[in-house]
């Protein structure tokens, strides 16, 4: 299976999933014009990983801003890692400016919604 990177723009962020290691990142900023259509390939490629995880997958959420519909696609994202669950040592690290509250507030929140366990990492 191929990884899937895309380079970061000024509206949308640096997505890289490798297969083989399990490191997921998504990095920048999430503000597409579609976010469906933005993340739609990377939905697909998590539908095939999803199918034979790696061991163990981190993924590392370090956004300086998203919108509403990147939001829900980050959910969608997160539900998916939840498939793994049980086949991968599964674990979301979301990183946040110290002074950011907004961002830990949206980790906070992600944490209670969803199954995988989810690190607020502060970064400073």
């Amino acid at each position: 299976m191929d990884n899937y990177t895309l380079t970061p723009t000024p509206k949308t962020p640096r997505l890289y999933f490798n297969s083989e290691s399990g490191d997921f990142e998504i990095s920048g900023r999430s503000i597409p014009e579609n976010s469906i259509e933005f993340y739609r390939p990377l939905m697909e490629w998590l539908d095939k990983y999803v199918s034979a995880p790696s061991t163990k997958t981190r993924m590392t959420v370090n956004l300086e801003y998203f919108n509403t519909s990147s939001s829900k696609c980050l959910v969608e994202i997160f539900r998916k890692l939840e498939k793994t669950l049980g086949n991968s040592d599964v674990k979301i690290l979301w990183h946040y400016e110290e002074e950011d509250e907004d961002m830990m507030e949206s980790g906070e929140d992600f944490k209670k919604i969803i199954k995988v366990p989810l690190e607020l990492v502060v970064s400073k």
